[in-house]
């Protein structure tokens, strides 16, 4: 089974989401589904554009990760997200 960790952000891109899922079609679209819901993060500010995905064999590994980019400053985070998606595009799963 593959893991990911991934990017999402809001229409205006101006806020990141990174979470870890099993099934990133399922996790994105429970993202869409949450918009505009005030109790979670993604669903607040809207966050359900996939802007980065990264895979892994084990959820340990994929778990590590994640927290890993959590730490990491905004300015980071958007080098990462350049290097591998420099126009910033919505990613389609």
């Amino acid at each position: 089974m593959a893991y990911f960790v991934y990017i999402t952000t809001n229409p205006a891109k101006s806020v990141l989401y990174i979470g870890v899922t099993g099934n990133m079609a399922r996790r994105l679209a429970q993202h869409y589904d949450s918009r505009g819901n005030a109790e979670t993060f993604a669903g607040r500010y809207f966050c359900h554009h996939l802007l980065y995905t990264e895979q892994f064999a084990d959820i340990t590994s994929a778990i590590a990760r994640e927290k890993e980019l959590k730490g990491w400053t905004r300015a980071k985070k958007d080098a990462l997200i350049e290097e591998a998606n420099p126009e910033r595009a919505f990613l389609i799963i």
